[in-house]
């Protein structure tokens, strides 16, 4: 009598499929990193079109863009500032989150301030929203500063005690990356 030792089909499937997950986990920080230099790309080319042309980008936000609440010329600044400044912390993955979230900020902005949005450009919009909101939610990876540098400067305001993972009150809300 010979026992079969061989699991069954649906074991087999189950195990190819956590292979499966592993090796796509694995893949997520170069996902990220991959989205942040994508979304930041695009961000900084448009406000550095912005510096070339300054006259042109002035006329624009006179005569086109409608910024709610501010005055076009501050709205120039703001947004073009915006545009130069949080694309280098989103690819260097310095305080990233609060990059993705400024950046989203900026691209809800923009298709607000404009009246009339062609079906390609807010495509453009929506999926840069989408990434955006994938770092916001997942942070921006193991291939980051903020992996690096957000646990230390935990345990420098909170002290090592509060700091320790699973120290009770002192627990993170979520992993940076």
């Amino acid at each position: 009598m010979t026992l079969n030792t061989t699991p069954p089909l649906t074991a087999r499937l189950w195990m190819l499929g956590e292979r499966a997950i592993a090796a796509l986990e694995r893949l997520k920080p170069l996902a990220q990193l991959g989205a942040r230099l994508y979304v930041s790309g695009v961000f900084l080319r448009s406000g550095l079109t912005k510096i070339h042309d300054w006259d042109t980008t002035l006329a624009l936000f006179s005569d086109e863009y409608h910024v709610p609440l501010l005055n076009p010329t501050v709205a120039a600044y703001l947004g073009t500032g915006a545009e130069l400044a949080l694309p280098v912390l989103l690819v260097a993955g310095l305080f990233g989150r609060f990059a993705a979230a400024g950046l989203s900020v900026l691209n809800v902005v923009a298709l607000i301030s404009l009246m009339d949005v062609p079906d390609a450009a807010l495509m453009g919009h929506v999926f840069w929203a989408s990434l955006l909101g994938f770092l916001l939610v997942w942070g921006p990876g193991a291939l980051s500063l903020d992996f690096w540098l957000i646990p230390r400067l935990r345990r420098r305001v909170l002290g090592d005690e509060l700091a320790r993972p699973g120290s009770g009150r002192g627990r993170p809300l979520s992993r940076v990356a």
